[in-house]
C-alpha cells in the first residue's frame, strides 16, 4: 500500500464536503511499527493447505497487545502479515474495517490465505478513541480515493463487519464513481431492530460495578467459549480430556472478560453506542447511492444484531448484492469454525484484479481442503451413481478411466447433456481426483447472476459449481479459456438437452452452426467427444414442458421464471432455441449406474478455421461420434453385472468403500 494513504489528514471529503480538522491517520512507517505487534503472531500462522489453528485463543493473545485503556491515540492502518511473503501479481487492495471493538484483528483466522490473494491492510481503532462516525468515513474515503488514484485500474475491497460495514456503505456511498467490493458481516444497519439500542440508558443507570458485569455476559454469547464448553460433553471424549478441553476454554473465557472489560468501559461503551446509533442512521440513510458490489454474509444465530434478516433487507435495497447465509453461526462471524473467507471468495466469484470479471485470471483453483470439503457432500451420490469412466487413447484403445485425455490443452470436451444436468455431479471432481486437471464447464449465466428476483433457486446453490471452475457460457469466454490452453466441458444442447421431454432421452439438440469447432481451431485444440449415459436408469419424466405449457397459469409462470435469467440462443428458432427453464415432473427408479465414455480426439487446425464447409464437417464428425458412443455405451451396459446397486454395495462391503467396482469389458 502506498504511503499516500496514511498521511495526516487534515482536510478530507465527505459526501456534503465537510472539511475536518482532526488528525485521523498516521504516515505508513507508523503503521508499519505498530504492524509488528500483530506481526509476531502472523508469522506463525499455517500454510495454506494445512487445517487452521488460529482461533479464539490467538484472537486473545493478539488483542492484549492492542487493547491499551487509556490509549487515545489517532486511529490507524497495520498490515497483519510480513511484508516479505508478497501477494499474487496485481493483487487487489483489501481495507479490513473492524466491528465495535476496533483492534482491527477480526480477520486474524484469515490473514494468511488472504494475504495470497490481496494486499491486505486493517483499521485499529484505539479502546477510548472518540472519532466520529463520519471522521471514520473520511479517513477510510481518504486512502479509498488516494488509493484509487495510484491503481485506477484496480479494484478496491472493503471488508466490514457490524460498525465496519456501516463505514464501508458510507464509503461506497459518497463515492460511486470508484471501483469498490463490499464484503459486509452482520452489518450494524440493523442496529435499530437490535436490543442494543435500548442499552445505553440502562449502562448509565446502572452502578460502577458494572463495567466488571457487562464483559461477563457478553462473554457467554453463544458462539463464543460457553457454546465450545457445551460441545465437549456431547462429543463424548474421555472423561479426562474433556475436563481438560473445559479447562482450556474456562481460561478463555477468564481471558476474554478481561479484555472486554477494557475494551468496554462504561464511558467506552456509551461512546460505541452512540457511534452504532449514528453508523446505522446514515447508512441507511445513504443506502440508495450504493452502486458498488456487494456480498453479505449474515449469521443466523448472531445474539446481538438481527443480522438473519437484515441480509434479505439489503439484498432489496442495494442493486448489485448478493447474501450467503450461515444459520448456525454467531456474531464474529470471521473467527468461528469453518469459515473462511477465501473460499466463500471463491464459491461466490466475487475475486478479480481488474475492472471486469476475467474468469481465465481472476479463477483461483480449488485447495485440497476445498476440493473434498465441495465433494464430500457428493460422496454418497458417488457411491449410488457408481459412475464408470472410459476414455480413448491416441492409437484407439479404450481405457478405464480418463487416461486417454491429452494432458496439454487447450481440450474442448464436447457432449450431451443429461437429465437435470447431472453430469455436473462427477465430472469436474473425477478430472480433478484421477488427473488433476482443472475442467472448465461452460454453464448457463443463470447460474452466476439473476435479472430478478422470483422463483429460480438462488444462485448460492451453484457455489460449488463455481469454485470448480464453471464459467458463464459465451464466445468470449470460449475464445479466453482456449486460448489460456484450458480444458474446457461443452454440452452445445444446453438447457434444452438438460430439461429434454418425455421419450427424448440421450437425443441431440445441437444449434446447426459450428462455431465451436472454429473457435477450437483458431488455437488448434483438441475436440474429445464423450457421451454420458446413465439418466434412465434413475429418473423418468413423466411431466414434461409440453404438458404443463398447456395449463394457461403454469405456461405464463413459466415465462417469468425464464425471464428472470439471462437469455441464452434467443436468436435461435425451433426447438435448439428453446431455452426456457421448467423443473419435469419425474419419478424415481431402482438406481442403476451412469457411464461416461470418451471417444478419440479430432485434431483441428488452420484448415476448418478457413473453410467453413471444412469446420461443418468436424461439427458433423463430433455430433456423429457422440451417438456413436452412446449407442456403444447403452449396448454394453447391459453385460455389465454391477449395473444395479445392491450388487456394487456388496462389493464396496468386500473390498472398501474407495475400491473401484469392476463394469463390463470393453
Amino acid at each position: 500500500m502506498a504511503a499516500t494513504g496514511f498521511h495526516m489528514l487534515s482536510a478530507v471529503g465527505l459526501c456534503n464536503g465537510e472539511k475536518h480538522k482532526q488528525p485521523l491517520g498516521v504516515t505508513l512507517p507508523q503503521a508499519r511499527r505498530f504492524s509488528a505487534s500483530v506481526t509476531a503472531f502472523s508469522s506463525r500462522l499455517v500454510d495454506y493447505e494445512q487445517p487452521f489453528v488460529k482461533g479464539f485463543w490467538e484472537y486473545l493473545e493478539a488483542a492484549k497487545d492492542f487493547i491499551r485503556p487509556e490509549d487515545n491515540s489517532p486511529s490507524r492502518w497495520f498490515s497483519p502479515l510480513e511484508k516479505s511473503k508478497d501477494p499474487c501479481d496485481g493483487a487487489p487492495l483489501l481495507l479490513f474495517l473492524p466491528g465495535i471493538d476496533g483492534n482491527g484483528l477480526g480477520l486474524i483466522r484469515q490473514h494468511q490465505k488472504l494475504g495470497q490473494m490481496f494486499d491486505i491492510w486493517c483499521l485499529h481503532i484505539p479502546a477510548s478513541n472518540r472519532t466520529s462516525f463520519t471522521d471514520l468515513v473520511a479517513m477510510v474515503e481518504s486512502t479509498v480515493k488516494s488509493e484509487n488514484q495510484r491503481s485506477p485500474g484496480k479494484p478496491i475491497y472493503l471488508v466490514g463487519e457490524s460498525l465496519g460495514a456501516c463505514i464501508a456503505l458510507a464509503v461506497a456511498a459518497c463515492n460511486p464513481e470508484i471501483d469498490l467490493l463490499l464484503i459486509l458481516s452482520n452489518p450494524a444497519t440493523s442496529y435499530g431492530n437490535s436490543l442494543l439500542q435500548h442499552l445505553a440508558p440502562l449502562v448509565k443507570a446502572l452502578p460502577d460495578q458494572f463495567d466488571l458485569a457487562f464483559p461477563s455476559v457478553l462473554s457467554l454469547i453463544p458462539g463464543g467459549p460457553l457454546k465450545r464448553m457445551v460441545a465437549h460433553w456431547v462429543r463424548g471424549l474421555p472423561e479426562m480430556e474433556t475436563a481438560a478441553n473445559i479447562y482450556q476454554d474456562l481460561v478463555i473465557t477468564s481471558t476474554l472478560t478481561s479484555i472486554l472489560a477494557d475494551t468496554f468501559r462504561r464511558e467506552t461503551l456509551l461512546w460505541k453506542l452512540k457511534l452504532l446509533d449514528a453508523a446505522a442512521i446514515f447508512a441507511n440513510a445513504h443506502l440508495h447511492l450504493v452502486q458498488a458490489q456487494t456480498l453479505i454474509l449474515s449469521s443466523g444465530n448472531d445474539q446481538i444484531l438481527p443480522s438473519k434478516f437484515e441480509g434479505k433487507r439489503l439484498r432489496e435495497k442495494l442493486p448489485k448484492c448478493e447474501v450467503r447465509s450461515f444459520k448456525d453461526n454467531g456474531h464474529c462471524l470471521f473467527l468461528e469454525d469453518g469459515i473462511d473467507l477465501v473460499s466463500i471468495i471463491k464459491a461466490t466469484s466475487f475475486y478479480r484484479r481488474g475492472s471486469r470479471q476475467d474468469y481465465v485470471s481472476d479463477y483461483i483453483p480449488p485447495t485440497i481442503s476445498e476440493f473434498n470439503k465441495s465433494y464430500g457432500v457428493n460422496r454418497l451420490l458417488e457411491v449410488i451413481m457408481g459412475p464408470v469412466f472410459l476414455s480413448t487413447t491416441e492409437d484407439g484403445k479404450v481405457v478405464r478411466g480418463l487416461g486417454g485425455i491429452p494432458s496439454e490443452g487447450p481440450v474442448l470436451l464436447v457432449g450431451n447433456h443429461m437429465l437435470l444436468a447431472s453430469d455436473k455431479i462427477s465430472l469436474p471432481g473425477q478430472f480433478v481426483h484421477e488427473r488433476n486437471i482443472n475442467l472448465r464447464p461452460l454453464v448457463h449465466p443463470m447460474m452466476f447472476t439473476r435479472l430478478r428476483d422470483g422463483l429460480l433457486p438462488d444462485v448460492s446453490v451453484y457455489d460449488m459449481l463455481r469454485m470448480m471452475g464453471s464459467v458463464p457460457i459465451s464466445g468470449t469466454h470460449l475464445h479466453n479459456l482456449l486460448s489460456a490452453k484450458s480444458h474446457i466441458l461443452l454440452f452445445p444442447g444446453g438447457i434444452r438437452e438438460a430439461l429434454h421431454r418425455k421419450g427424448e432421452e440421450y437425443k441431440l439438440m445441437w444449434p446447426e452452426k459450428a462455431e465451436f469447432v472454429r473457435a477450437a481451431a483458431k488455437f488448434g485444440a483438441k475436440i474429445v467427444p464423450f457421451c454420458g449415459v446413465g439418466e434412465d436408469d434413475f429418473l423418468r419424466v413423466v411431466v414434461d414442458y409440453n404438458d404443463q405449457i398447456k395449463v394457461p397459469l403454469v405456461k405464463e409462470v413459466l415465462k417469468r421464471v425464464t425471464a428472470e435469467g439471462p437469455e441464452v440462443r434467443g436468436s435461435l428458432e425451433g426447438e435448439e432455441g428453446n431455452q426456457d427453464f421448467h423443473m419435469p415432473g419425474v419419478i424415481p427408479k431402482w438406481p442403476g449406474r451412469y457411464y461416461y465414455y470418451f471417444g478419440k480426439e479430432i485434431k483441428t487446425g488452420a484448415e476448418e478455421l478457413r473453410d467453413r464447409d471444412k469446420a461443418k464437417e468436424v461439427y458433423a464428425e463430433v455430433k456423429k461420434e457422440v451417438e456413436r458412443c452412446i449407442k456403444f455405451v447403452k449396448q454394453r451396459r447391459e453385460e455389465d453385472p454391477y449395473r444395479p446397486l445392491l450388487p456394487r454395495l456388496h462389493y464396496h462391503l468386500q473390498h472398501g468403500l474407495l475400491s473401484q467396482v469392476p463394469t463390463f469389458p470393453f
